[in-house]
């Protein structure tokens, strides 16, 4: 396993839809990154039992987390609770490339 990379060499493209890539799993944590075409988007959904958080690495997007929706750009950190609806769409003209860390799923 290596100890360091470079997340240039995980990020991609889909036509149709918002390409994932996993850096790390373990029995602790995930960390991927997920890249959204202008327009491409991840829409709402929760994790039962699971907190997540989205760090935008390039691009801007407008991330849903409850009731709440605000724009996002390179540098800032997006928290989504465990069981509370999150998603998010590429607002910007530029692929969003989002780092994406998750606790494991409950009985993991």
């Amino acid at each position: 396993m290596a100890m360091v990379i470079d997340y240039r060499a995980h990020v991609g493209a889909h036509p149709d839809k918002f390409f994932k890539s996993t850096l790390f799993q373990s029995d602790h944590i995930l960390l991927g990154l997920n890249c959204l075409e202008p327009g491409q988007e991840q829409h709402v959904h929760t994790h039962a039992g699971q907190d997540k958080f989205y760090f935008v690495i390039e691009g801007e997007g407008m991330f849903s987390v409850g009731v709440e929706e605000c724009a996002a750009g390179a540098g800032m950190v997006i928290w989504a609770p465990a069981d509370v609806p999150h998603g998010v769409r590429n607002s910007g003209e530029q692929r969003l490339v989002i780092l994406v860390g998750i606790a494991p799923a409950p009985g993991m």
